[in-house]
C-alpha cells in the first residue's frame, strides 16, 4: 500500500511525496537463529522423542507459515481494526475477510499442530508451535487470538477432564471447527476471584447448571466456528467463600452429545459486545449463562487449581504477543526510517544526490531502532527457550527433569509476560515516534499496534499481579530457592565465558547485576518480615529489575554464540555482526536501566505508603 504526502503553500509549488507503507514479514532468519542455533531445537526434540520434528520438516513449516501469516492474514489487519467487530441478538459477525481466513488456517492443519494425535493432533512440539504463534500476532492480533485461546482450553480439558469430557469436546477443538474460551472476570470481581457469583446447580444427570455473567471474555462469541467451548469458574451451590469455593466448568454454546456432535443450543448468549482502544477485530464480550448446562472439570473446590493450566499457557501466550507487537512496530519504524529524508547527518553528507540524509543516520532514531531490536529479539530468545521447558513437561521423561522445567517456568513465566509486555508498549511508541506526524495517523497502522498492545499489559494478570507473584510467591515464598538456581546458572554460565573471545566484558558487567539481584532480593526479604507492604511497593520494580537481567542473559549467549558462528560462517557475517552489536547495545543502553529500578526499590514503602488514603486531593 502507498501513501502520497502533498506539500504545499503559497510560495512553493505542489510536491507529491510517495512512500509505500511497510507489510509483515515473518522474521524467518532471526526463528531459525534461536530455534536451530542457539537453543539447538534439533537435539531439543531427538531427546524428548519428537522424531518426525526434523530441521527439514521444521524449515518447511515455518516457511509455509511466513506464507500464510504474509498473505492471508496480515492484509486483513488494519481494515479488522476499522471495521471491528458487529453485535447482533444472532449472533456476532466478524470484520470482512476474517471468516475466510479463519476456514484457510483450519483447512492447512494450523490449529492441530502441538496437539495430540489421540484427538487429531499432529503431536509436533510446543515451541514449534509458539513461533508460528508469534507471526500470527505480529500480523494480526485481533485474528491470533480466536485460536489462541482454544489451545488453553484444549490443554485444561486434556490436564483436567476426564475420558467422557475429553472425547466431547476434544476432537473439534484440536481441529479448529470448535474453539474455546476462559471465562473468569464479572462485573465486581476482576483479580479477586473469590468474589464472584456465577453459581453451578448439580443437576440429577451429574451436569450443572450456571447462571451468571461474565465480561471481558475475549472470543466470547464470533461467526468462525461451529461451536464455542467456554471454560468457566463458578461456585457450586453451598461451596465454602473465596477461592477455596471455586470449581470449573465446561460449558458450550450448543450442548454436545459424549459423541462431541452439536445438538441444540444452550443456555449461553452475548449480551453485548465492548467498545475498546484497540484489537478491535477480537470480540470482547458479556456472556450469560442461563441456566447453562455446565461439565464439571476436575473436582469440586479445585477449579482455580486446574484454572492455572489455562493461565499458565496463557501468560506465556501474552508474552509471545509483546514480541510479536515489538517485532511489527519495528519493521515498520525500520522501513519508513531507510526511506524517509529529513536534515543532514551531523558528521556529514550520507545521501549527497538528494536533498537531506534517511533519517535512520541520526543517532536518536537508531536509538529508537535498535530499542526496538533488542526488545523483540532478545524477548524472542527468551520466550523460545520457555517455550522449550513446555515442551519437557508435555514428555516422556523423568519426573525430575519435568519438576525441573515446571520451576523455572514458575519462575520465568511472570518476567516474560510482564516485562516483554510492558516493553512492546514502549517499542511501539518508539514506532509512532520515529515516524513523528505519521505514525500518529491511522493509514500508517503504527498507532494500531500500540493500541493492539497495551491489553497485553493487563490482561491474564496486570504487570501489578505478575509482580507479585513473581516476588512474593515464586521468589521468597520458595525461600529464594527458584531464583537461586536460576542465577547460579548465569553464574556458572558467565564463569564458563569470561574469557571468550568478545564477550569477556558482558560477563563481567553481567555478573554485577546477578550479584545486585540477590542481594536487593535479601535485603526486601528482610524488610518484608517487620512490614509486608515492602513487598507490594517493591515488586513491579523488582519485576522490572528481573526482566533487564534476563534479557541481558539471553543477549549475553547470543553475542558469545554469534562470534563462533560468524568464524565458522563468514558468508553470513553481517546477519551475525548484528548480533553482536545489537547485544552491545543492549548492555551499553537497556541494561543501565535496571539500576534505576533497583534504587527505587532500595527507598522502601515508607513515601508510597505515606498518604492517607482520604488526602489524595485533587
Amino acid at each position: 500500500m502507498s501513501v502520497r504526502l502533498i506539500i504545499s503553500n503559497r510560495f512553493l509549488k505542489i510536491i507529491t511525496i510517495e512512500f509505500t507503507m511497510p507489510e509483515y514479514k515473518a522474521p524467518i532468519r532471526d526463528i531459525k537463529f534461536v530455534m536451530q542455533e542457539l537453543l539447538d531445537c534439533e537435539s531439543h526434540y531427538a531427546h524428548l522423542g519428537f522424531e518426525d520434528a526434523s530441521l527439514e520438516m521444521i524449515d518447511a513449516i515455518l516457511s509455509e507459515a511466513s506464507k500464510f501469516t504474509e498473505q492471508v492474514i496480515a492484509p486483513i489487519n488494519q481494515s479488522g481494526d476499522q471495521q471491528g467487530c458487529s453485535w447482533s441478538e444472532e449472533q456476532v459477525t466478524t470484520p470482512d475477510g476474517f471468516k475466510e481466513a479463519y476456514k484457510q488456517y483450519i483447512d492447512a492443519g494450523w490449529s492441530t499442530l502441538p496437539q495430540d494425535p489421540t484427538y487429531g493432533g499432529q503431536g509436533l512440539p510446543h515451541s514449534l508451535h509458539a513461533s508460528i504463534s508469534e507471526m500470527l500476532s505480529a500480523a494480526n492480533h485481533s485474528f491470533a487470538m480466536y485460536p489462541g485461546l482454544s489451545h488453553g482450553a484444549i490443554a485444561t480439558i486434556e490436564a483436567h477432564g476426564n475420558e467422557i469430557q475429553k472425547n466431547m469436546f476434544l476432537p473439534n477443538l484440536v481441529k479448529g471447527t470448535w474453539t474455546g474460551t476462559m471465562c473468569l472476570t464479572e462485573s465486581h470481581s476482576g483479580t479477586d476471584l473469590g468474589l464472584l457469583r456465577t453459581k453451578a446447580d448439580v443437576n440429577l444427570d451429574g451436569t450443572y447448571s450456571l447462571n451468571g455473567s461474565k465480561i471481558f471474555i475475549s472470543a466470547g462469541e464470533h461467526d468462525l466456528s461451529e461451536n464455542i467451548v467456554h471454560i468457566v469458574i463458578a461456585r457450586i451451590s453451598g461451596s465454602p467463600s473465596g477461592t477455596k469455593g471455586i470449581s470449573l466448568f465446561a460449558v458450550p454454546k450448543f450442548n454436545v452429545n459424549s459423541q462431541g456432535e452439536k445438538l441444540e443450543k444452550n443456555g449461553v448468549s452475548c449480551g453485548s459486545i465492548e467498545h475498546k482502544m484497540g484489537i478491535n477485530a477480537n470480540a470482547t464480550c458479556v456472556i450469560n449463562f442461563d441456566n447453562a448446562k455446565g461439565y464439571l472439570i476436575g473436582e469440586v473446590n479445585r477449579g482455580l487449581n486446574c484454572m492455572f493450566t489455562f493461565m499458565n499457557s496463557a501468560r506465556l501466550g501474552v508474552a509471545t504477543e509483546g514480541i510479536a507487537a515489538a517485532d511489527a512496530s519495528f519493521q515498520g519504524a525500520l522501513a519508513y526510517a531507510k526511506d524517509r529524508l529529513q536534515m543532514r547527518s551531523m558528521t556529514g553528507i550520507k545521501n549527497p544526490e538528494q536533498a537531506a540524509d534517511p533519517i535512520i543516520v541520526h543517532p536518536d532514531v537508531r536509538r529508537m531502532l535498535l530499542t526496538q531490536k533488542s526488545i523483540s529479539e532478545g524477548g524472542r530468545a527468551l520466550v523460545a527457550s520457555l517455550a522449550q521447558l513446555v515442551d519437557i513437561t508435555h514428555a516422556n521423561v523423568s519426573q525430575e527433569s519435568k519438576v525441573e522445567a515446571e520451576q523455572r517456568l514458575a519462575l520465568l513465566t511472570p518476567i516474560a509476560k510482564a516485562f516483554l509486555t510492558e516493553t512492546a508498549l514502549e517499542c511501539t511508541s518508539h514506532g509512532i515516534q520515529v515516524l513523528g506526524g505519521h505514525g500518529f495517523i491511522r493509514e500508517w497502522g503504527m498507532e494500531q499496534l500500540m493500541r493492539d498492545t497495551k491489553i497485553c499489559c493487563l490482561y491474564e494478570g496486570t504487570t501489578g499481579i505478575q509482580s507479585l507473584d513473581l516476588l512474593g510467591r515464586k521468589v521468597l515464598g520458595s525461600k529464594g530457592k527458584l531464583l537461586n538456581h536460576y542465577t547460579d546458572e548465569i553464574s556458572d554460565y558467565i564463569k564458563a565465558h569470561q574469557s571468550s573471545k568478545g564477550v569477556s566484558e558482558l560477563c563481567s558487567t553481567l555478573a554485577e547485576y546477578v550479584e545486585l539481584w540477590q542481594d536487593m532480593t535479601n535485603n526486601i526479604s528482610d524488610r518484608s518480615q517487620h512490614n509486608p507492604d515492602e513487598i507490594g511497593a517493591s515488586s513491579v520494580d523488582y519485576l522490572m529489575y528481573s526482566g533487564y537481567v534476563t534479557l541481558g542473559f539471553m543477549w549475553l549467549k547470543m553475542a558469545e554464540l554469534a562470534h563462533r558462528n560468524m568464524r565458522e560462517n563468514p558468508q553470513e557475517e553481517s546477519f551475525y555482526d548484528a548480533k553482536i552489536k545489537t547485544a552491545q547495545f543492549y548492555f551499553d543502553r537497556i541494561l543501565p536501566r535496571a539500576h534505576g529500578h533497583a534504587a527505587s526499590l532500595g527507598r522502601g514503602a515508607r513515601s508510597t505508603m505515606a498518604l492517607d488514603s482520604d488526602c489524595f486531593l485533587f
